[in-house]
Protein backbone atom coordinates (compact mmCIF):
# COMPACT_ATOMS: atom_id res chain seq x y z
CA UNK A 1 0.00 0.00 0.00
CA UNK A 2 2.81 2.40 0.88
CA UNK A 3 4.54 1.66 -2.43
CA UNK A 4 1.36 2.59 -4.31
CA UNK A 5 1.01 5.75 -2.22
CA UNK A 6 4.60 6.80 -3.00
CA UNK A 7 4.24 5.95 -6.70
CA UNK A 8 0.88 7.68 -7.11
CA UNK A 9 2.14 11.15 -8.25
CA UNK A 10 4.50 9.68 -10.86
CA UNK A 11 1.75 7.43 -12.22
CA UNK A 12 -0.56 10.43 -12.64
CA UNK A 13 2.28 12.47 -14.15
CA UNK A 14 2.94 9.81 -16.78
CA UNK A 15 -0.74 9.10 -17.50
CA UNK A 16 -1.57 12.78 -17.95
CA UNK A 17 1.30 13.32 -20.38
CA UNK A 18 0.51 10.22 -22.45
CA UNK A 19 -3.16 11.14 -22.68
CA UNK A 20 -2.50 14.81 -23.52
CA UNK A 21 0.15 14.10 -26.15
CA UNK A 22 -2.44 12.20 -28.21
CA UNK A 23 -4.71 15.27 -28.12
CA UNK A 24 -2.18 18.11 -28.26
CA UNK A 25 -4.46 20.71 -29.81
CA UNK A 26 -7.24 20.12 -27.28
CA UNK A 27 -4.67 19.97 -24.48
CA UNK A 28 -3.25 23.34 -25.55
CA UNK A 29 -6.71 24.90 -25.49
CA UNK A 30 -7.50 23.53 -22.04
CA UNK A 31 -4.07 24.41 -20.65
CA UNK A 32 -4.42 27.98 -21.90
CA UNK A 33 -7.96 28.19 -20.52
CA UNK A 34 -7.17 26.72 -17.10
CA UNK A 35 -3.62 27.93 -16.59
CA UNK A 36 -3.38 31.06 -18.72
CA UNK A 37 -3.03 33.27 -15.64
CA UNK A 38 0.02 31.23 -14.56
CA UNK A 39 1.74 31.19 -17.96
CA UNK A 40 4.02 33.79 -19.48
CA UNK A 41 2.11 35.25 -22.42
CA UNK A 42 -1.12 33.62 -21.28
CA UNK A 43 -1.05 30.90 -23.95
CA UNK A 44 0.25 27.34 -23.98
CA UNK A 45 1.19 25.81 -27.34
CA UNK A 46 0.44 22.23 -28.45
CA UNK A 47 4.09 21.17 -28.14
CA UNK A 48 4.43 22.04 -24.46
CA UNK A 49 0.81 21.51 -23.34
CA UNK A 50 1.17 17.81 -22.37
CA UNK A 51 4.10 18.51 -20.05
CA UNK A 52 2.53 21.65 -18.59
CA UNK A 53 -0.63 19.74 -17.70
CA UNK A 54 1.33 16.76 -16.36
CA UNK A 55 3.43 19.12 -14.24
CA UNK A 56 0.39 20.71 -12.60
CA UNK A 57 -1.03 17.25 -11.93
CA UNK A 58 2.13 15.96 -10.24
CA UNK A 59 2.41 19.03 -7.99
CA UNK A 60 -1.25 18.70 -6.98
CA UNK A 61 -0.80 14.96 -6.38
CA UNK A 62 2.16 15.53 -4.04
CA UNK A 63 0.22 18.25 -2.21
CA UNK A 64 -2.74 15.85 -1.93
CA UNK A 65 -0.46 13.25 -0.34
CA UNK A 66 0.56 15.71 2.37
CA UNK A 67 -3.02 16.87 2.96
CA UNK A 68 -4.11 13.24 3.26
CA UNK A 69 -1.41 12.50 5.83
CA UNK A 70 -2.20 15.67 7.78
CA UNK A 71 -5.91 14.79 7.81
CA UNK A 72 -5.09 11.36 9.21
CA UNK A 73 -2.54 12.84 11.63
CA UNK A 74 0.20 10.70 10.17
CA UNK A 75 3.88 11.72 10.24
CA UNK A 76 5.17 13.37 7.08
CA UNK A 77 8.71 12.48 6.06
CA UNK A 78 11.28 15.17 5.41
CA UNK A 79 11.80 13.85 1.89
CA UNK A 80 8.11 14.33 1.08
CA UNK A 81 8.32 17.99 2.14
CA UNK A 82 11.48 18.38 0.05
CA UNK A 83 9.75 16.69 -2.89
CA UNK A 84 6.87 19.17 -2.65
CA UNK A 85 9.21 22.16 -2.42
CA UNK A 86 11.29 21.07 -5.42
CA UNK A 87 8.13 20.26 -7.39
CA UNK A 88 6.67 23.70 -6.69
CA UNK A 89 9.86 25.52 -7.69
CA UNK A 90 10.59 23.58 -10.87
CA UNK A 91 6.93 22.91 -11.64
CA UNK A 92 6.09 26.59 -11.27
CA UNK A 93 8.98 27.50 -13.58
CA UNK A 94 7.83 24.89 -16.09
CA UNK A 95 4.32 26.32 -16.19
CA UNK A 96 5.37 29.98 -16.26
CA UNK A 97 7.97 29.54 -19.01
CA UNK A 98 6.07 26.57 -20.52
CA UNK A 99 9.43 24.89 -20.94
CA UNK A 100 9.23 21.07 -20.56
CA UNK A 101 12.93 20.82 -19.75
CA UNK A 102 12.52 22.52 -16.36
CA UNK A 103 10.32 19.84 -14.79
CA UNK A 104 12.84 17.22 -15.94
CA UNK A 105 15.48 18.99 -13.87
CA UNK A 106 13.20 18.62 -10.85
CA UNK A 107 13.71 14.87 -10.72
CA UNK A 108 17.49 15.12 -11.08
CA UNK A 109 17.72 17.79 -8.40
CA UNK A 110 15.57 15.69 -6.06
CA UNK A 111 17.78 12.61 -6.55
CA UNK A 112 20.92 14.69 -6.02
CA UNK A 113 19.49 16.25 -2.87
CA UNK A 114 18.66 12.79 -1.53
CA UNK A 115 22.16 11.53 -2.29
CA UNK A 116 23.80 14.59 -0.78
CA UNK A 117 21.53 14.32 2.27
CA UNK A 118 22.68 10.75 2.94
CA UNK A 119 26.35 11.76 2.72
CA UNK A 120 26.01 14.95 4.77
CA UNK A 121 24.02 13.27 7.53
CA UNK A 122 26.57 10.45 7.74
CA UNK A 123 29.86 12.34 7.45
CA UNK A 124 28.68 15.63 8.93
CA UNK A 125 26.43 14.49 11.76
CA UNK A 126 27.33 10.83 12.25
CA UNK A 127 23.83 9.65 11.32
CA UNK A 128 23.17 6.94 8.77
CA UNK A 129 19.98 7.68 6.84
CA UNK A 130 19.62 4.21 5.34
CA UNK A 131 20.17 2.61 8.76
CA UNK A 132 17.41 4.78 10.19
CA UNK A 133 15.00 3.75 7.43
CA UNK A 134 15.43 -0.01 7.53
CA UNK A 135 17.17 -0.89 10.80
CA UNK A 136 13.95 -2.30 12.22
CA UNK A 137 13.92 -5.00 9.55
CA UNK A 138 17.59 -5.97 9.32
CA UNK A 139 20.64 -6.08 11.56
CA UNK A 140 24.05 -5.33 10.03
CA UNK A 141 27.54 -4.38 11.23
CA UNK A 142 28.18 -0.63 11.37
CA UNK A 143 30.78 -0.85 8.59
CA UNK A 144 28.22 -2.47 6.29
CA UNK A 145 25.65 0.22 7.11
CA UNK A 146 28.24 2.86 6.16
CA UNK A 147 28.94 1.17 2.81
CA UNK A 148 25.22 0.78 2.18
CA UNK A 149 24.66 4.47 2.86
CA UNK A 150 27.38 5.47 0.39
CA UNK A 151 26.06 3.00 -2.18
CA UNK A 152 22.58 4.53 -2.03
CA UNK A 153 24.01 8.05 -2.23
CA UNK A 154 26.05 7.11 -5.31
CA UNK A 155 23.02 5.43 -6.86
CA UNK A 156 20.88 8.56 -6.40
CA UNK A 157 23.59 10.69 -8.02
CA UNK A 158 23.84 8.20 -10.90
CA UNK A 159 20.06 8.11 -11.54
CA UNK A 160 19.82 11.90 -11.33
CA UNK A 161 22.65 12.31 -13.84
CA UNK A 162 21.21 9.66 -16.18
CA UNK A 163 17.81 11.36 -15.97
CA UNK A 164 19.11 14.72 -17.17
CA UNK A 165 21.27 13.15 -19.90
CA UNK A 166 18.21 11.40 -21.31
CA UNK A 167 16.22 14.64 -21.02
CA UNK A 168 18.75 16.49 -23.18
CA UNK A 169 19.59 13.81 -25.73
CA UNK A 170 16.34 11.94 -26.33
CA UNK A 171 12.76 12.77 -27.23
CA UNK A 172 10.26 13.84 -24.64
CA UNK A 173 8.33 10.58 -24.92
CA UNK A 174 11.53 8.56 -24.38
CA UNK A 175 12.22 10.59 -21.24
CA UNK A 176 8.71 9.97 -19.88
CA UNK A 177 9.04 6.25 -20.53
CA UNK A 178 12.40 6.26 -18.75
CA UNK A 179 10.93 8.17 -15.81
CA UNK A 180 8.02 5.77 -15.45
CA UNK A 181 9.55 2.42 -16.45
CA UNK A 182 13.31 2.85 -16.67
CA UNK A 183 13.97 4.48 -13.32
CA UNK A 184 11.62 2.01 -11.62
CA UNK A 185 13.58 -0.83 -13.23
CA UNK A 186 16.88 0.64 -12.06
CA UNK A 187 15.64 0.92 -8.49
CA UNK A 188 14.33 -2.64 -8.65
CA UNK A 189 17.63 -4.01 -10.00
CA UNK A 190 19.63 -2.06 -7.43
CA UNK A 191 17.39 -3.36 -4.67
CA UNK A 192 17.76 -6.96 -5.84
CA UNK A 193 21.54 -6.65 -6.16
CA UNK A 194 21.67 -5.10 -2.71
CA UNK A 195 19.58 -7.92 -1.24
CA UNK A 196 21.92 -10.54 -2.77
CA UNK A 197 25.01 -8.84 -1.34
CA UNK A 198 23.45 -8.38 2.10
CA UNK A 199 22.03 -11.89 2.31
CA UNK A 200 25.29 -13.18 3.78
CA UNK A 201 24.85 -10.89 6.78
CA UNK A 202 21.33 -12.05 7.55
CA UNK A 203 21.29 -14.92 9.98
CA UNK A 204 18.50 -17.42 9.60
CA UNK A 205 16.44 -17.92 12.69
CA UNK A 206 16.84 -21.44 14.07
CA UNK A 207 13.83 -23.57 13.28
CA UNK A 208 11.81 -24.84 16.20
CA UNK A 209 11.18 -28.55 16.47
CA UNK A 210 8.37 -30.21 18.28
CA UNK A 211 9.65 -32.19 21.24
Amino acid sequence: MKQFFDFFPIALFYATFQFARHFKEQAAVKASEWLGFMVSGGTVGPAEAPTVLATVVVVLAIAAQIIFLLARRKPISTILWITLAVAIVFGGATVWFHDPLLIKWKFSVLYWVMGAGLLISHYGFGKNGIHKLVSENISLPDAVWAKLNVAWAAFFVFVGTLNILIAYHFSENVWYNFKFFGSFGLFLLFGVAQAVVLSRYIEEEPSTRDS
